[in-house]
């Protein structure tokens, strides 16, 4: 089975992308100290596939919608997302899609939402294995004094992109 390759360019930086007929399984920034072991992780997830640099749909998709969520016309994404993970990570990134646009929610917030307030460590740590950020915005939780701690492609990412969804939040 083929996983379809297509990098994204966008206002802060190169991403690479990977989808299946199920949806977008990855999408990160090239240059993320964390990229080659994401990589490598959907190899183990999903050993039976090989990457093949081809359009399809959903990439094309997802294309549309970033340079819209970066002109500040899309707050949502609806392209499928097939994202791979440990039931407990699945858990996580199913919250987080519940951020709204522009808000934040602390860590310790986030491992409470999920009936489990002594796991903030393993929260921040499936945060941290998101192949999708931007589309599961692992980028709107911070800490609980409000500051910016962690983020796989990097702070002052995460710090551009809350900015940019504040200043166009609705």
């Amino acid at each position: 089975m083929e996983l379809f390759r297509q990098s994204i360019a966008t206002p802060l930086g190169e991403m690479c992308s990977l989808a299946d007929e199920r949806g977008i399984i990855l999408c990160d920034f090239i240059d993320s100290p964390h990229f080659e072991r994401e990589m490598n992780g959907i190899g183990r997830w999903l050993p039976d596939r090989h990457i093949v640099d081809r359009p399809h749909r959903w990439l094309q998709q997802l294309t549309t919608e970033l340079e819209a969520y970066f002109a500040g016309t899309r707050q949502t994404f609806t392209v499928p997302l097939h994202p791979v993970g440990t039931p407990f990570q699945l858990a996580v990134w199913e919250l987080l899609l519940r951020i709204p646009y522009g808000d934040t929610l602390s860590y310790a917030d986030e491992a409470r939402q999920l009936g489990r307030p002594t796991a903030t460590r393993a929260v921040a740590g499936a945060n941290g294995r998101n192949r999708l950020p931007i589309l599961i915005p692992c980028h709107r939780v911070v800490g609980s004094d409000g500051s910016l701690t962690g983020y796989s492609s990097g702070v002052d990412r995460k710090s551009a992109l809350l900015q940019l969804e504040r200043h166009f939040r609705q």
